[in-house]
């Protein structure tokens, strides 16, 4: 079976689970209450528990996470949880002006005109068994992982399996978008492990009698729809997508074509920040960063010294940069160029997400313990 680029939020999946289930109503023994239609409980601890993303609005800010949790704040440091229509965990988070849009698992994607404090369901897709022998469209119900909106008007929303989701009414409707098309003969999941061909060729039989597999039987082929973890938009325009395997995807024209590429690291990144001009910054599994100034044509690696995962990350005036991951890890620069300069946030746990706080170098931090305030020593 194919391994999940996604699995960094398994944990909040089973988290969101748990509370379903002791929620749920003992008069009918046979009522499961959905999730994704089943309104966020307010909670007295709702910030101290799973976060994964963060924005800044027009009036202040606003964090999201397992459970349908969303709580706004004026300043950064007092908190107070909004009322939501879903218990779906939502994922990642992003706002122009009072407008806000959260996306999440089962396809949900919810939003705000009032930065944060209200909230309606813009779109659901829920997985569901398909009828007959239909094939399976691994697509319906993925979770989304990453949101960009350029205005109050033109957004995208990418998620698992290559699922791209595009809107120009400010998410009134949503369209799915081909950036990386489904395989025609594409029937569900596929297994990762090998490519096709090391897949399908017999092992050899050597070493005593043992079945082993030579090592191109071993290596790991590109992955058709490989799942996109995060967007991001440069100073030109341009935008830019990671995701599992090394892959990435870029369009200079507003999102109407894509192009692929590669970075120098198989392995799955898990954000990416926009700068000036075409300048872009990639994180993720086992602490790399590659950083690039023409959109991905040429990849620099920006040594980290860690093989901790990266899981978000923020751009800082000057070409500056915040990144967090597994393990209170933090790692800021003040300018472009600059070395990576390494800090631990011991009691914030793995951190999901971060933002600039003001001028005096203070740092948002979201994660498995809540959100709260950080300022590299």
């Amino acid at each position: 079976m194919r391994r999940s680029g996604y699995s960094r939020w398994r944990l909040a999946a089973a988290l969101a689970a748990c509370v379903a289930a002791a929620s749920a109503p003992a008069a009918d023994k046979f009522t499961w209450p959905d999730p994704v239609d089943s309104p966020a409980e307010i909670m007295p601890l709702a910030a101290q528990s799973l976060l994964l993303g963060l924005a800044r609005t027009a009036s202040g800010y606003v964090a999201v996470g397992g459970r349908g949790d969303i709580l706004v704040s004026t300043d950064g440091m007092h908190w107070k949880q909004s009322e939501v229509p879903t218990r779906s965990t939502l994922t990642a988070v992003a706002a122009v002006g009072a407008n806000v849009w959260a996306v999440g698992h089962d396809g949900v994607i919810v939003h705000s005109a009032d930065g944060g404090e209200h909230w309606q369901m813009q779109r659901k897709d829920p997985w569901h068994a398909p009828a007959g022998d239909a094939p399976s469209d691994p697509r319906q119900g993925a979770p989304l992982l990453g949101v960009l909106f350029s205005d109050a008007k033109h957004g995208f929303a990418v998620g698992a399996y290559s699922l791209a989701l595009r809107t120009d009414d400010g998410g009134e409707h949503w369209q799915e978008i081909p950036v990386a098309p489904l395989p025609k003969d594409d029937v569900g999941d596929t297994d990762d492990d090998m490519s096709a061909a090391a897949a399908a060729a017999p092992a050899d039989k050597s070493a005593g009698g043992k079945w082993t597999f030579n090592q191109n039987q071993l290596k790991i082929g590109q992955e058709a729809t490989p799942h996109f973890n995060a967007i991001a938009r440069t100073g030109s325009g341009a935008l830019f997508i990671v995701g599992e395997r090394g892959a990435a995807f870029r369009s200079r024209d507003d999102g109407k074509t894509w192009q692929r590429l590669q970075l120098p690291y198989d392995g799955s990144m898990f954000g990416v920040v926009g700068y000036a001009a075409d300048q872009v910054l990639a994180f993720g599994l086992r602490g790399h960063v590659f950083e690039s100034t023409d959109l991905g044509e040429h990849w620099t690696r920006v040594p980290t010294g860690t093989e901790l995962s990266l899981m978000g990350g923020a751009a800082l005036p000057d070409g500056g940069a915040a990144i967090v991951g597994a393990n209170g890890v933090v790692f800021t620069r003040a300018k472009f160029g600059q070395a990576l300069q390494s800090h631990v946030d011991q009691p914030a746990g793995t951190i999901a997400e971060v933002l600039p706080l003001g001028d005096a170098g203070e740092l948002l931090i979201a994660g498995e313990n809540g959100v709260s305030v950080y300022k590299p020593q």
